[in-house]
């Protein structure tokens, strides 16, 4: 793997400046005394920022969010808009379908490919390697938080160099016998919802079962439906004690409808975006996802000073499509090859194991932390395209088809050092990949008389970095982190199947090297902050190339180079709580985490926090074919302001607003995928109507109707949706 040795020497001198801070830190006051490593899974974070030490995790040193999703309205089909609504620079490419597409800091936001994304830090990518797209996300009322950790998230996780997001789910209620709960929601464009839970813990044993149900007929003017059903269960044996036991099983199948993108251009066949933004370019495209998925995890509470898990895990994943032929950007098909489509069945079958460890141990009058262990991880692949002979066929002529395969082995460990106020947190991680693709059929080789590909691949990729805080006081610190990730090569770019693409020598993974340095603090229950720099410097970049070679042939090679620098800040104040803190004279000052007391103007009154999430950034591509243009989806701003109100968990209200700077949707710069600035904002509200059991549920996103779009592809425009309303009913006994 290439390191560039300017990385080697930043993180080494960054180590010698650690060892010289701990020499002069022995006599700081000591912060730490012991490090809790229980209920790695079966936990509750309280705050913004995750833990220093999280069970077999360490966080110390680190950029993290975690996002609790109690603290807003219930949200509505899954709005991500609202979910990230506190989280700085991550940006969201909407679109009309239940899937996900999150970018960060110049990546590419297409089905999250550049995070890492987990649920119960399982990964749950279609394939973690050689397709990384997350076309299963888990419903959002089956979800307790969600964990966002920047740089240092590979040598925690693995790939991707963005960072990852892991889904924390329901767990097992242990107060409880049983209990269930069932929400209705309809709203525009024929939309309709229902989440139904319920669960318990009986003796040693805990269940809890979801089933969640997302049906519209979208706000296109045709083929922008989609209809969901997943569900989920989890089944727990001794979850309070100390050797714990989650079965966990889900099962995901969704279809939609692909109504195509538009254009800003004029022209017979084009559908333009400002006649018509509602248009439909694609009428018979068509795709469904399916997910079956098994795992177990085990936690052993050796000592109490160490702690060991197991997870275990199978998935089957089906991606299914067809796309009518003969269409261009933002126009409908014609001509012949508009009477054929063009048939995707992608299959995904994954198992994978990963054990970790974390040990507490003494030196020096002081408790350090160390976290290590492995991960297998193993996927086959098969694909098969065909053509059909309308537009609206299921089979057809297979005109490739191949099988994929992929095997991982890792070896990762970190430790925290502690010395009194000063945390130092080195960590590596050894990856290793196996890839390989084997073309069974591929027409346009065959015609042409170019044999069928057969390519094994593998790529080693040491990772290392280190996380350096120092705390002022247990809740404001300074941190400083220098962390390696990479992007492995995917299974298109090892082999590409269309006769005029070619790979150029030999693809190595991208590298990235991550920079970070802020300021946090929850010093109270009213006041929250963070604020960081950052850099990321991302080199030998896979990307394309147009050269003419007696015809114009697209060459795919480690190429390009960009760095991303900027600032990012989070603030959020509880207007109320601080005025209880100055002016409410009779009542006691509560305790961070704590109940507010009966005199408290927030128990009276309820809380009222006012917060901005704020990212200034700028960037480009410094070597390669797209020298001197900006990343995609790098927007000079992302604003994010909000305000939310919160009475006693039984009426909440929020009114959130996003501004996003333009971008392009191109490494290249293109013209027609240029994005232009927008804002926009949604009003959601929660209340209690009758003792604890029944709420209702009311929102409008898009509140001042902005005509906008987020997403630009391949076949054009993504239009946003416009003002929608939704109002809907919660029973829980």
């Amino acid at each position: 793997m290439k390191r560039k040795n300017y990385q080697k020497q930043i993180v080494g001198l960054l180590f010698a400046a650690g060892i010289l801070a701990v020499a002069q830190a022995q006599d700081a006051v000591q912060r730490l005394d012991e490090v809790e490593v229980r209920a790695d899974y079966d936990r509750e974070v309280d705050g913004l920022f995750l833990p220093d030490v999280q069970g077999t995790k360490i966080h110390a040193g680190k950029k993290t969010s975690n996002v609790d999703l109690e603290e807003i309205p219930d949200i509505s089909m899954d709005n991500y808009r609202q979910v990230i609504s506190k989280t700085p620079g991550l940006v969201l490419a909407e679109e009309n379908t239940p899937l996900l597409s999150i970018g960060y800091r110049g990546y590419d936001p297409h089905r999250t490919q550049y995070f890492q994304v987990l649920e119960d830090g399982i990964p749950i990518h279609a394939d973690m390697i050689g397709y990384p797209e997350a076309y299963y996300t888990p419903p959002l009322d089956a979800v307790e938080s969600v964990e966002i950790v920047r740089g240092g998230a590979a040598l925690m996780y693995g790939p991707q160099p963005a960072g990852a997001i892991n889904f924390v789910m329901k767990k097992p209620p242990l107060d409880t016998p049983f209990t269930v709960q069932s929400t209705n929601i309809i709203g525009s464009f024929d939309m309709y919802s229902n989440f139904t839970s319920f669960g318990g813990t009986i003796g040693r044993f805990g269940y809890y079962g979801y089933y969640d149900h997302q049906q519209t007929q979208g706000f296109r003017q045709a083929n922008s439906d989609f209809f969901l059903n997943a569900w989920g269960g989890t089944f727990a044996l001794d979850a309070t004690g100390t050797f714990r036991s989650y079965l966990n099983m889900t099962a995901y199948d969704e279809t939609h409808g692909e109504p195509g993108g538009l254009t800003l251009e004029n022209g017979t066949n084009a559908v333009n975006y400002n006649t018509d933004r509602d248009g439909t370019s694609r009428f018979h495209d068509r795709m469904r996802v399916s997910r079956y998925a098994v795992s177990l995890i085990n936690e052993w509470d050796i000592s109490d000073r160490t702690l060991m898990t197991f997870r275990t895990w199978w998935d089957y994943y089906l991606r299914f499509s067809r796309r009518q032929n003969g269409g261009g950007f933002g126009t409908l098909p014609t001509g012949a090859a508009a009477q054929t489509n063009k048939i995707e069945n992608q299959q995904f079958y994954n198992f994978g194991f990963e054990p970790r460890l974390s040990h507490n141990w003494e030196w020096l009058d002081n408790t350090h932390t160390l976290t290590g262990g492995m991960m297998f991880y193993y996927d086959w692949s098969p694909r098969t395209d065909q053509q059909g002979n309308s537009p609206t066929a299921m089979t057809g002529t297979t005109i490739n088809q191949s099988n994929r395969e992929s095997v991982y082995y890792s070896l990762f460990a970190e430790n925290l050092f502690q010395f009194g106020n000063l945390s130092i947190t080195p960590g590596f991680r050894l990856e290793n990949i196996w890839q390989s693709v084997r073309e069974l059929v591929n027409t346009a080789s065959f015609q042409t008389g170019n044999p069928l590909q057969d390519e094994t691949t593998y790529n080693f990729a040491p990772l290392f970095g280190i996380g350096v805080e120092y705390d002022f006081t247990p809740e404001v610190a300074v941190y400083a982190n220098v962390s390696q990730a990479y992007r492995p090569p995917i299974f298109t770019q090892a082999v590409p199947t269309s006769i005029n693409t070619r790979v150029e020598g030999t693809l190595e993974e991208s590298n990235i090297t991550n920079y970070e340095i802020g300021f946090q603090g929850e010093p109270n229950s009213w006041l929250t902050w963070d604020t960081s720099f950052f850099l990321i410097d991302n080199s030998d970049q896979i990307g394309t190339q147009a050269v003419n070679e007696g015809q114009i042939t697209t060459v795919i090679q480690n190429a390009g180079r960009s760095v991303v620098y900027g600032w990012d800040l989070y603030t959020e104040l509880d207007l109320v709580g601080m005025a209880d803190t100055f002016w409410n004279r009779d009542a006691p000052v509560a305790a961070k985490g704590s109940k507010p007391v009966s005199k408290s103007w927030v128990d009276r009154y309820g809380s009222l926090s006012a917060f901005t999430a704020l990212t200034l950034q700028t960037g480009e591509f410094i070597s390669g074919p797209n020298v001197g243009n900006t990343p995609q989806y790098l927007s000079d701003y992302v604003l994010r302001l909000g305000l939310t109100y919160n009475w006693r968990d039984r009426i909440k209200l929020a009114l959130l607003g996003n501004f996003m700077g333009d971008s392009n949707a191109s490494d290249n710069n293109a013209s027609n995928r240029f994005i232009p600035a927008y804002s926009v904002w949604d009003l959601t509200a929660e209340a209690k109507v009758w003792r604890d059991n029944v709420s209702v549920i009311a929102g409008v996103n898009n509140l001042f109707g902005a005509d906008y779009y987020a997403r630009i592809r391949s076949d054009g425009i993504d239009p946003a949706a416009p003002t929608n309303w939704y109002a809907g009913i919660k029973v829980e006994f």
